[in-house]
């Protein structure tokens, strides 16, 4: 980590509560690679081994988690776009539904709602696949030297173990000389039983039906472009509602088999006839979860929230990081806990396989 981010507070409390949890065995460094030609950066991680996860009844999985792998951003520019592949050894391309979920935090920059690090992109076992792609008018400003680290949790169900397991996320960019420069976007986190840090969002589902919520106010105004969602089993929906009103703003409703699986969730655009869904700062709003569990037993360890992109009314106001607020510390406790590496930038994909070409 840069010394920048960690110099306004002490490091040795941070390191011992970190210590205290057994690390998991540091997988290789990744590899990062810079595809001028076609404006896009490869982010290389692996191999992994990936067991076969345990299911206790009325409990949460046994997922295992990969810790935070740390890398320099290389470019300046915005980010337009992104992909998630995973594959073997061989390239063969391995089932989405592998990842519970992985997400990339940016050490540079704050949330929306909570003064914590940023959760630039994520994809869950129930995103859509493929692309994920915004308009050229718009996109998130990305820096040269900024620290982002990208950590993961697999959710291997269906067996056998695969040894070497890798996940590659592609970024589509703008180069910084566009013009006109796209709108400045940012990610929009919101869930629905944030604690005391982003880490720590978990809840009990009872049976029957079940709604949790919690009520923020924007830090700044602007508008919600678009919506997805991540939602565990018996999840029905999460949704955004006007807190003085009680209105509804906007929902997204999961896709789920008949025993209440979460297959997927859509992505929700709110700016094809318009600006968007416009939230004014100070205001109270509340994100929703609804959940129908069908079964007799309390389901633990369950999450929700909705996420999306932002478009600020001015940009330059966004809140910057506080290291020494005690939420932003917690936060950072908790990635470091995980254990980290640092990555290698290198001119191509040395040492990994390249994943067969989709048609």
């Amino acid at each position: 980590m840069r010394v920048s981010v960690l110099l306004a507070f002490p490091l040795i409390p941070i390191l011992a509560v970190a210590q205290q949890r057994s690390l998991p065995p540091l997988p290789p460094p990744l590899h990062v690679q810079v595809d001028s030609a076609h404006h896009r950066v490869l982010i290389t991680g692996g191999p992994y081994r990936v067991p076969v996860s345990p299911e206790m009844p009325g409990m949460m999985m046994d997922m295992p988690a990969t810790p935070v792998q740390k890398f320099g951003f290389p470019v300046d520019g915005w980010l337009q776009g992104f992909r998630i592949d995973l594959f073997d050894d061989h390239g063969h391309a391995l089932s989405h539904r592998l990842l519970h979920h992985l997400i990339m935090v940016n050490f540079s920059r704050r949330q929306f709602i909570y003064p914590a690090l940023e959760r630039l992109l994520g994809a869950a076992e129930e995103s859509d696949t493929g692309d994920v792609r915004v308009p050229r008018t718009i996109g998130v400003p990305m820096r040269a030297g900024q620290d982002l680290g990208v950590y993961a949790t697999w959710h291997n169900d269906s067996g056998p173990e695969i040894p070497a397991a890798y996940w590659r996320i592609v970024l589509y960019l703008a180069h910084a000389s566009l013009r006109p420069r796209p709108i400045d976007v940012l990610p929009a986190y919101m869930d629905v039983n944030i604690q005391t840090n982003p880490e720590e969002n978990r809840f009990n589902v009872p049976p029957g039906h079940f709604e949790i919520g919690y009520e923020f106010s924007p830090p700044l105004s602007g508008h919600l472009l678009v919506v997805t969602g991540h939602l565990h089993d018996f999840g029905v929906l999460v949704k955004l509602v006007d807190a003085a009103s009680g209105k509804t703003l906007v929902q997204v409703n999961a896709k789920r088999d008949s025993l209440g699986h979460v297959l997927s969730i859509p992505r929700k655009p709110l700016a094809i006839r318009g600006e968007g869904l416009y939230l004014k700062a100070g205001h109270r709003y509340r994100v929703v979860g609804v959940f129908d569990n069908p079964t007799r037993d309390t389901s633990y360890g369950a999450m929700a929230h909705m996420v999306g992109l932002f478009a600020p009314d001015h940009y330059r106001e966004w809140p910057a990081v506080d290291p020494a607020d005690p939420y932003y510390h917690r936060d950072l406790v908790d990635l470091l806990a995980n254990g980290e590496t640092d990555s290698v930038i290198v001119g191509g994909g040395v040492g990994v396989p390249t994943p067969e070409r989709r048609r």
